[in-house]
């Protein structure tokens, strides 16, 4: 009897002793999300700057690539819905040339603001070999989620 009380103090102890590490290691750390500057095919500049308090999406993308086709109108969607509730999507396209994009961003009435990318925003976001890729950044400017393949709206 006397062992079996003293395994379950041990136990309580070192559950009590180990709880407040078990829950600091189970909140995840989100890595800060790296400013950046941006021009539209419009001529304004954007920065991540612009969006203090907002949720923003940046969807890297082609106008040659299937999934990111098809994703798109399920982004302006969610855009229209949530413009006014604090949230952003930002359109990057790795295309080569900027005529291509504006004539399919015109063609489909892409309703956020749509950039060409930089090797900087490249460099800062990496968003890997494959598109689509979406980064959800928080109100916060923490990285919450890097999505790589055909993100649906649901």
């Amino acid at each position: 009897m006397k062992k079996v009380l003293f395994i379950s103090l041990l136990s309580c102890f070192l559950l009590a002793w180990l709880w407040p590490s078990l829950i600091i290691s189970a909140e995840k750390e989100y890595p800060p999300a790296p400013d950046f500057t941006l021009t539209d095919l419009n001529g304004q500049t954007i920065s991540l700057a612009d969006f203090e308090g907002k949720v923003i999406f940046l969807n890297f993308w082609a106008t040659w690539c299937p999934p990111c086709r098809q994703e798109i109108p399920g982004f302006i969607e969610i855009y229209e819905k949530y413009k006014d509730k604090g949230m952003v999507i930002i359109g990057i396209s790795v295309d080569r040339g900027v005529s291509k994009v504006r004539e399919f961003v015109n063609d489909t009435h892409i309703p956020y603001p749509v950039a060409m990318f930089t090797n900087e925003i490249i460099k800062a976001y990496q968003p890997g070999r494959f598109i689509p890729t979406t980064i959800i950044i928080d109100k916060e400017k923490k990285i919450r989620d890097k999505h790589v393949g055909y993100m649906d709206k649901e």
